[in-house]
């Protein structure tokens, strides 16, 4: 020991050094703990900042359920209003003998039962437009995929620009309105100045009576239909032939199959779906088909080119019958429902 009390041989301060770390030891673990606390605490149920999931009780998981059903109410609505309702309405009319003075006067119409049905079914002009329908059908959809997948395949192997100006060539006629459709084709089926009888009467051939002849009237309003339709068919075939991946036909080309080959048995089966969706929706509207005779020949002559939708229109805003015209809407309307429901009937027995 020295004469000041301190020991001998330990530095001057060592006592307060020793304090000094001692104290910044002592810190450090309590800012340790603490910062442990606080990361702990996130951990508890309740702490703030904590991100936990709520627990939802029966009124939490209704609205969570009926969430997605708002988004679709819009559509749904105008189903409802537009699709389904007018449906329901020509249901009702189609019981009664509504005409322009039941509109004016509802105590004036009569409640008829079955009994425009009864007629409808007993009315030979109603079947020989049933028929006609069935020809149009027979007639124009098997040639509208045939000639749309044809003109799809082939804009599709080629790399040229001029192809792909055809692209919107072939896609005109289905935006183009159809008064305009008719006044070209009427002047081209004239039978006196019409430019299809000029190219006979220039080969020595006589005039056709395009529009005047029953049976080839039929033809000549099936081929305005068939253009129309041809282009949009297109671009459905040709977004599904590029949606095929390249690979396939690379796959086939090493196998050795030449172009035929790789497209019986690579792609027509990979354009299944895109065929089932033209299908239908072709045949649904040639069994509506009223567009082309409408403007072309008013269902004549003679009625050859009357349609179910032609023969509808005619009873309902010529002829002043609403009812009997809505029961003929009703039985179009349950035959289209009936090929679509066979038709999704053979898609779903096909996969």
């Amino acid at each position: 020991m020295t004469s000041d009390g301190r020991a001998a041989g330990r530095p001057p301060g060592g006592a307060a050094v020793l304090a000094a770390r001692g104290a910044d030891v002592h810190q450090e673990r309590e800012s340790v703990s603490r910062a442990g606390r606080g990361r702990w605490s996130l951990l508890r149920p309740g702490a703030p900042g904590r991100q936990t999931r709520r627990r939802t009780g029966p009124w939490g998981r209704r609205r969570a359920g009926a969430t997605p059903y708002l988004f679709i109410a819009p559509a749904c609505l105008l189903l409802a209003l537009f699709g389904i309702l007018p449906i329901l309405v020509a249901a009702v009319v189609s019981t009664t003998d509504l005409d322009i003075g039941g509109l004016g006067d509802p105590s004036t119409i009569r409640f008829l039962g079955l009994d425009n049905y009864e007629r409808l079914f007993s009315d030979p002009k109603f079947w020989q437009a049933l028929r006609t329908t069935t020809l149009f059908v027979v007639l124009g959809v098997p040639v509208i995929i045939a000639l749309s997948l044809t003109i799809a395949v082939g804009l599709n192997v080629s790399t040229s620009r001029l192809f792909t100006v055809l692209r919107a060539f072939y896609f005109l006629p289905a935006i183009t309105a159809i008064v305009a459709v008719a006044l070209v084709w009427g002047y081209l089926y004239n039978s006196q100045f019409g430019l299809l009888n000029q190219g006979l009467a220039l080969v020595g051939l006589g005039p056709v009576g395009w529009l005047s002849d029953p049976n080839t009237a039929r033809v000549s309003v099936a081929v305005v239909a068939i253009w129309r339709a041809t282009g949009l068919n297109v671009i459905i075939f040709l977004a599904a032939l590029q949606a095929i991946p390249q690979d396939y036909h690379d796959a086939a080309a090493l196998d050795g199959a030449g172009r035929w080959a790789t497209f019986r048995f690579v792609t027509f089966p990979l354009l299944r779906f895109a065929l089932f969706f033209v299908t239908v929706t072709t045949l649904i509207g040639w069994l509506q088909f009223f567009d082309e005779p409408y403007v072309l020949t008013k269902g004549g002559p003679v009625g050859a080119t009357t349609s179910v939708s032609l023969f509808i229109f005619q009873n309902g805003f010529s002829f002043n019958q609403f009812g009997y015209a809505s029961a003929g809407s009703i039985i179009l309307f349950i035959l289209i429902a009936a090929v679509t429901a066979v038709q999704l009937r053979l898609r779903g027995s096909d996969d």
